[in-house]
């Protein structure tokens, strides 16, 4: 009798499913709650889609048995990214309600030292789980920078553009996708972009002072890519240096 050497991949896959089932949910009580248009809920019935489409996608190639603990925290936070997306889509029509639009990103931001906690707990840290956590934070980010922009003007888009721009930017130049050292100062920098869009979205400082946190945001960010940038081309120029031939000295007897 021939072995099968395949995997039951439903479990990871149910939970996959599990999770728009809840993102769709959440959307339904958002939208009794204030109402919601047609653009938010097509905004957030594509973001639910779209996320089960891409993590199921991911799921298969990586061949995980297991979905883990970590990314199940990680899946619901992306969970409120999508109510937050709607929320930011629908505000195009009608302003949100702040305190549904600071609960749902603060309790996501929250979450972002959740999972990654859990993962180096359980030992179930994956390329996978890395890859969605960072994805998940970089979309809050976008949305946030979209939300933010409609009343400081389209210089904040730079804020959520950035990283696309960084990713877009190694498919031309291949020593940008090149392993960066681990730093304190970028993941305090990424951390803190959130905070920051989220307290000028909250609008409850002057207009001011809200123009000079995000102003802040962008400026450290600009600081982070650019010394990541800045660290990836010297390290391959020097990759790349041709080796200078070692020169040896034969002391000759007289």
């Amino acid at each position: 009798m021939a072995l099968n050497n395949s995997y039951d991949a439903r479990p990871v896959h149910q939970e996959t499913a599990v999770g728009a089932g809840v993102q769709i949910l959440l959307l339904a009580l958002i939208g009794t709650a204030i109402g919601m248009g047609p653009a938010g809920w097509l905004t957030g019935l594509a973001f639910a889609v779209a996320t089960w489409a891409v993590l199921s996608r991911a799921l298969q190639r990586s061949g995980l048995r297991s979905f883990g603990a970590a990314n199940r925290v990680t899946l619901g936070r992306a969970t409120l990214v999508g109510g937050v997306t709607a929320l930011v889509a629908d505000s195009f029509q009608d302003a949100p309600p702040v305190t549904l639009f600071v609960g749902l990103t603060a309790v996501a931001l929250v979450l972002d030292g959740v999972d990654g906690k859990v993962a180096r707990r359980t030992g179930t840290s994956t390329p996978l789980g890395a890859r969605f956590d960072m994805e998940v934070d970089a979309f809050l980010i976008l949305v946030l920078s979209v939300y933010v922009s409609m009343a400081m003007g389209p210089w904040v888009l730079l804020i959520g553009g950035m990283r696309y721009v960084f990713v877009a930017a190694a498919r031309v130049w291949p020593w940008l996708t090149a392993p960066l050292p681990p730093s304190t100062a970028r993941k305090t920098v990424a951390a803190l972009q959130g905070v920051l869009l989220l307290v000028s979205g909250a609008a409850l400082l002057p207009h001011a002072v809200n123009a000079g946190v995000v102003a802040l945001a962008l400026g450290l960010l600009v600081w982070s890519f650019g010394r990541d940038v800045l660290w990836l081309w010297r390290t391959s120029r020097v990759a790349t240096a041709p080796a200078v031939p070692e020169v040896r000295r034969e002391l000759v007897a007289g």
